[in-house]
């Protein structure tokens, strides 16, 4: 099967089995708020840099943080990847160790004017929810009289999907715009039981409500990228970017269910709708900027900024709308020591950085710092991607919970050419 059929087979796959093929990553508590996790739109390439990538320009990898970069893959490039994660979580007292992995991103991107348009269309996570909670409520009755404790086991699962359509415009030699639409889709499920059992109870029940959230619509953004080559009449190159992210409505539906478990057997003995509302899913805007520093394709140095207030986000649970400022910073680079050497580890191409995106959640801040590395096996055009994050989330002193985390990611880069007529003498 040639490059471009696997290519093709491939997406369609991933298309036609949607949402289910994004998998959870590890169970995060801090899943919790709003409608989730936030993925970001780092391919594997990036993550190795600390997710760097608004201003640096890529020709032998897809930048899918800036579409106004896309102009310099003037290769058909296709990339899959894959994320496996560990949490080791603890709030001073207990400990607990999660581990999972998933699919992670889908991507295509080919010129349409060489040089001057490419486009790019692919399919990622937008959003993670995977949760877990067991906490112990004290019951009274009308007297204020302890009756009984009641176990609460709350489980949050789901998440937003995006596809995405992104295209590329050099409008002038070293300047170059971009737009991307997406179109999200996906749900969030949030499952509480309550467990009460009272002596003189012949037979237990234990009460449960499930709500869901189904939200789809189109969110908007762009870029603009603008780059100064042969600097110091040497091979320097100088590149500043930006990316603004609209705010935008989705078309949500929640349902919220009550049904009751049997406490012996587990069979739920009804299932009642206790409220159906439908309304809009208000996401608000974002914009960062970056600027890069690099020699040829040897090597390069970045730093990016992305800011997003989550303060403006409306969902239609009330509960869901208690979130704050969230931002992120990336510091980071890669070292090809030489492309052209014969010596395999030569062409490989290594990467280092740091990031720290810190966010607000029911009033407190939770600091959440990474240390990135990476590197890029050669095979002939394509490559083999790798990057690995070592973290930390949170703390018990500020947060209750610190969260200690390993992801590896684990990508597959395909350039090929393709739409190009061929001659033959």
């Amino acid at each position: 099967m040639s490059v471009s059929r696997s290519i093709f087979f491939c997406f369609s796959l991933v298309l036609l089995t949607g949402s289910n093929v994004f998998g959870q990553a590890a169970g995060s508590p801090y899943s919790t708020f709003g409608i989730g996790e936030t993925y970001g739109n780092a391919l594997a390439p990036n993550q190795g840099m600390g997710g760097l990538g608004l201003s640096q320009p890529q020709f032998r990898y897809l930048n899918n943080q800036n579409p106004a970069l896309l102009v310099y893959n003037t290769l058909t490039v296709f990339q899959v990847g894959m994320l496996a994660e560990q949490l080791d979580l603890t709030d001073g007292v207990n400990n607990q160790s999660l581990r999972s992995g998933n699919l992670n991103y889908l991507a295509i991107a080919f010129p349409v004017l060489y040089r001057k348009i490419t486009t790019s269309i692919g399919l990622m996570p937008y959003t993670n929810v995977d949760y877990s909670l067991q906490y112990d409520l004290q019951v009274f009755d009308n007297n204020n009289q302890l009756i009984d404790t009641t176990s609460v086991t709350e489980q949050g699962s789901g998440g937003l999907t995006q596809l995405y359509w992104s295209n590329g415009f050099r409008i002038y030699k070293d300047l170059s715009v971009g737009i991307k639409a997406s179109y999200i889709f996906g749900s969030v499920n949030t499952l509480t039981l309550n467990e009460i059992q009272l002596e003189n109870q012949p037979v237990p029940f234990i009460p449960g409500v499930d709500e869901s959230t189904y939200s789809k619509g189109f969110l908007l953004g762009g870029g603009i990228s603008y780059t100064i080559d042969s600097l110091f009449k040497s091979n320097y190159r100088l590149s500043f970017g930006a990316v603004y992210d609209l705010n935008g409505n989705l078309n949500a539906e929640r349902d919220v269910r009550y049904f009751r478990l049997n406490g012996r057997t587990l069979d739920t003995l009804g299932n009642d709708l206790l409220a159906n509302s439908k309304g809009k899913l208000e996401l608000p805007s974002g914009f960062g900027g970056g600027i890069s520093f690099a020699k040829d394709a040897k090597w390069s140095i970045g730093f990016d900024y992305y800011y997003k207030d989550w303060s403006t986000f409306r969902s239609l649970n009330v509960a869901d709308d208690d979130l704050g400022e969230t931002w992120r910073w990336s510091l980071g680079g890669e070292l090809t020591p030489d492309y052209t050497a014969l010596s395999y580890f030569k062409r490989v191409t290594y990467r280092l950085g740091v990031s720290q995106a810190p966010f607000f959640a029911n009033g407190k801040k939770v600091n959440d710092f990474g240390i990135n590395f990476g590197l890029s096996l050669p095979t002939g055009q394509s490559s083999i991607d790798l990057a690995f994050k070592t973290g930390q989330r949170g703390s018990v002193q500020d947060n209750g919970l610190k969260e200690n985390y390993f992801k590896v990611y684990l990508g597959v880069t395909l350039n090929d050419r393709w739409f190009i007529k061929r001659k033959f003498d």
